[in-house]
């Protein structure tokens, strides 16, 4: 018997007793409006709603903002073991994203902010409210003007298992032992997928840096050697995000795929120069019927190339580097047109473009292996969770035990792949 099996057959025979927020709160308000410009490098330290969504976790001892609090007229402080609510988003599955403070600093909480203040662990109670249970509960908040709003009240009426702080201290251990193991595999995944994007930029650049002493090699501006047009431009009410029985055909835009549309301008095997964006300067291949809006540039050789060597070599060339200053920067189609690139032979051109179509090939299995094992990593920590949250003691499973199994699984698995 595990010293958490223990600890809930001395002190929960009966059960984990449930209990709605509201009862264990000591205090819970919303905090007060601080603008992006109210924001500052040193100061009060402090919290804005939209960092709970992407700066913050299940708990964090440290603001990355700070503001002068005289510049703030109805101030609201939070404290060590209080809970943030940000009760504004854009998704109803993600709306109330809560996180615990545990530093030590007296900090504002920002508008749109629910803060709970209670004497349970904050650490439990954060776990706890990331579980799918909570969140269900929490995603029952309305959506106005395309933005998806909560509130004191719906926080208040979230049910959680509350057991006592002994219990809740031991989860706890658990599940950082848990997190730090999943963010450890998940960071070897990430690296690998790195060192393997990188070896293949490394032989791709190697293969495509032809000599100016090789005399079989020609160098020629784009435009002599390639058709280059712009496509035209679509309504975004004409693009879906998805495909369905209608939008069938990608349409490319400047920074890639913006999403499926019902006509096509092209049909072929194409290099597509992104030319305006944050990506400009970005290189697709597209096959086959397809839309290319007036963002997206489609290369087609004149028969000095291969359409597949073209769209190895635009991306060595790294078109960003060409583009207009200013703030919005782009390329102008004449602007790629008087760009010189070498022009190998066809058959040289051929054996290039089989090495790299292979070596592509290895690597998009990667990119697509490695993320889903990520994925499922955290999709399975995420059931670990919810199960040892669970609080079902007719059947309750040695959560500790079996995913240190798993982990010894993995680490054994990650060995393998790197020998």
């Amino acid at each position: 018997m595990t010293k958490l099996e223990q600890l809930l057959n001395d002190l929960c025979p009966d059960g984990v007793e449930y209990k709605k927020l509201g009862d264990i709160a000591i205090d819970i308000f919303r905090g007060a409006g601080i603008k992006r410009d109210q924001v500052t490098e040193e100061g009060t330290p402090c919290v804005r709603y939209g960092e709970i969504y992407t700066t913050y976790g299940i708990y964090f001892d440290t603001c990355v903002s700070h503001t002068d609090e005289s510049m703030i007229q109805s101030r609201k402080y939070f404290e060590h073991g209080d809970i943030l609510f940000a009760i504004t988003g854009e998704s109803v599955e993600e709306i109330a994203k809560s996180t615990a403070y545990v530093g030590h600093d007296k900090c504002l909480a920002g508008g749109d902010i629910v803060v709970l203040k209670h004497n349970q662990n904050p650490k439990y109670l954060s776990y706890v409210l990331s579980t799918t249970s909570a969140q269900e509960q929490k995603s029952k908040g309305k959506v106005k003007s395309k933005v998806v709003h909560s509130s004191v009240p719906a926080i208040k009426d979230i049910v959680i298992p509350v057991p006592p702080l002994e219990i809740q201290a031991e989860i706890v251990r658990i599940l950082d032992k848990f997190t730090e193991l999943e963010s450890k595999l998940e960071a070897e995944l990430e690296a690998e997928l790195e060192a393997r994007k990188k070896q293949y930029e490394y032989y791709r650049d190697k293969l495509l840096a032809c000599s100016k002493d090789d005399r079989t090699i020609t160098y020629k501006a784009l435009g002599e050697t390639c058709d280059m047009k712009a496509g035209k431009a679509v309504t975004a009410s004409e693009i879906s995000e998805n495909t369905d029985d209608t939008h069938i055909y990608k349409c490319y835009g400047g920074n890639g795929i913006r999403g499926y549309i019902s006509k096509v301008n092209y049909e072929g095997d194409y290099p597509i120069i992104g030319r305006q964006g944050a990506l400009c300067g970005n290189v697709q291949y597209a096959a086959g019927k397809f839309y290319a809006t007036e963002h997206a540039v489609v290369v087609k050789s004149k028969g000095l190339y291969l359409q597949r060597f073209l769209y190895h070599l635009l991306i060595h060339m790294n078109l960003n580097q060409y583009k207009s200053a200013g703030a919005q920067p782009g390329l102008a189609v004449n602007k790629l047109e008087t760009i010189c690139a070498p022009v190998p032979p066809l058959e040289v051109q051929q054996r290039i473009v089989n090495v790299l179509d292979n070596f592509e090939a290895i690597c998009s299995d990667l990119q697509i292996g490695l993320p889903a094992e990520i994925e499922a990593r955290k999709k399975q920590y995420e059931y670990y969770r919810d199960m040892l949250l669970g609080f079902d003691n007719s059947q309750f499973v040695n959560v500790e035990r079996e995913r240190e199994r798993e982990r010894e699984r993995e680490r054994e698995t990650v060995k393998k792949r790197h020998k």
